[in-house]
């Protein structure tokens, strides 16, 4: 939880091979002096309270918001990805000319990848962003500090969202795909 933020039960039961349900119950029952939960629609979110944070070594202190449904969408990402080992959440990439703060940043056989989700955001905001992908990968200097363009992964929830992120990523390397397709 230091390092993704929030996580729902089944997403705890994936990371750490917890079996059933009911085991998983059982453990989260057990370290519930470490950590803060509350239901939201059909699940119980889980997240680090200050006993926690102090045990884990971490300074971010995070609250219930409207960001949680985007922590849960990057977080299943995480897992279909297999864990990546160096997965850096809010990773700020870029060249002198502009900078994008992606979602995650992470690199899977040699190649980095920069995933954006995208749940709520406007269409005009993801074609701002999608400009300023466009503009770094054609000036070519961050493929020289990295060895490859990261390609952008669109993570949306709706086939209408994967059809508007498609037209708008022409010109850099991305992927479009769904909540469905990694679920």
């Amino acid at each position: 939880m230091k390092k993704l933020d929030f996580l729902n039960r089944d997403q705890i039961i994936k990371l750490h091979r917890l079996g059933k349900v009911r085991n998983a119950n059982r453990v989260l029952g057990e370290l519930s002096d470490y950590l803060c939960k509350y239901r939201e629609e059909y699940m119980t979110i889980y997240y680090l309270n200050s006993a926690g944070r102090d045990y884990v070594d971490c300074d971010k202190v995070r609250k219930k918001g409207n960001k949680v449904s985007h922590s849960l969408a990057r977080n299943d990402f995480y897992i279909h990805a297999k864990c990546p080992f160096d997965w850096t959440n809010e990773m700020k990439i870029g060249d002198a000319v502009e900078a994008c703060v992606c979602d995650a940043l992470f690199k899977s056989n040699g190649k980095y990848f920069a995933l954006e989700v995208d749940l709520t955001q406007s269409i005009s905001e993801n074609k701002l962003k999608a400009k300023k992908y466009k503009g770094i990968f054609e000036r070519k200097v961050l493929e020289k500090e990295l060895g490859n363009f990261p390609t952008v992964i669109w993570l949306t929830n709706s086939e209408l969202r994967r059809k508007q992120l498609t037209e708008i990523s022409k010109g850099f390397p991305y992927m479009v795909l769904t909540l469905n397709d990694i679920r």
